[in-house]
């Protein structure tokens, strides 16, 4: 599906639209529509740990979220190797309104969310998965 940028990528101010593939339940990717070198692997937080935050209020409104919004919520994974160590931005949330066909990150303060980083491990996350 392809998605207008409402608020932009950091770093990548200049993508407009992309294209969101849902790869399973944990990973998606996001290609910029007219310049596909520009690509991201996206995960799931929710897959990962428990993820909670409020949408800031400018990101609603440019979405056009309400209440009874479908929205899809992803973080930006850098990819090492091995696949462990990559890095999760939590601080930075991809929002997707699946009912308009817009997206646009979300930049959160670090002083209202201690527990999210810019920069966590992947490994972090999945020997707590391993354990439960």
């Amino acid at each position: 599906m392809v998605f207008e940028v409402k608020t932009p990528i950091l770093g990548f101010e200049q993508t407009e639209k992309v294209e969101l593939k849902i790869i399973d339940e944990t990973t998606a990717v996001i290609t910029d529509v007219k310049n596909k070198n520009i690509s991201f692997t996206l995960i799931n937080p929710y897959a990962l740990r428990e993820y909670s935050f409020d949408v800031p209020s400018p990101v609603q409104v440019l979405l056009d979220i309400n209440q009874n919004s479908k929205i899809n919520i992803f973080n930006i994974l850098v990819m090492q190797k091995p696949i462990e160590n990559s890095i999760v931005n939590f601080l930075a949330p991809l929002v997707f309104n699946m009912d308009n066909g817009t997206m646009g990150q979300a930049v959160l303060s670090s002083k209202d969310y201690p527990d999210f980083g810019v920069s966590k491990q992947l490994k972090e996350y999945l020997k707590d998965k391993k354990a439960s």
